[in-house]
């Protein structure tokens, strides 16, 4: 914001103001906008989320995570999963003890890496 040539310094700080007034104005709005839209975004994601809960005595598989990510499977045709476990406790936080059918114990274990098993 320059000074403009005419003006005296009163009428450039008058300019100013106005300026800055119409600035707030536009971040407000900007604002107002964001927000509508942070709301329609999270709606139509909440609408595909469905949460996940197990109980004690459910039957689920868990995902076979490899430690070292650069090594392959044997095919691409291996299943991602393990399983079925039963779940032996449910922590509050979303997590569960999950036990092999052999009586091996797993876990603590979150949820998201869990899927009910269907038999």
């Amino acid at each position: 914001m320059a000074i403009q040539e005419g003006l005296t310094e009163k009428e450039n700080a008058k300019l100013r103001l106005q300026e800055l007034e119409a600035l707030d104005e536009r971040r407000l709005e900007a604002q107002q906008h964001l927000e509508c839209y942070q709301a329609r975004l999270s709606k139509a994601f909440n609408k595909k989320v469905r949460p996940r809960s197990f109980q004690t005595g459910d039957l689920v598989l868990a995902l076979r995570r490899p430690i070292i990510t650069t090594h392959k499977t044997k095919s691409k045709f291996t299943s991602k999963w393990d399983g079925p476990y039963v779940i032996q406790e449910v922590y509050t936080n979303g997590a569960y003890l999950i036990m092999a059918e052999d009586g091996l114990k797993i876990g603590p274990i979150n949820g998201r890496f869990l899927k009910r098993y269907y038999p």
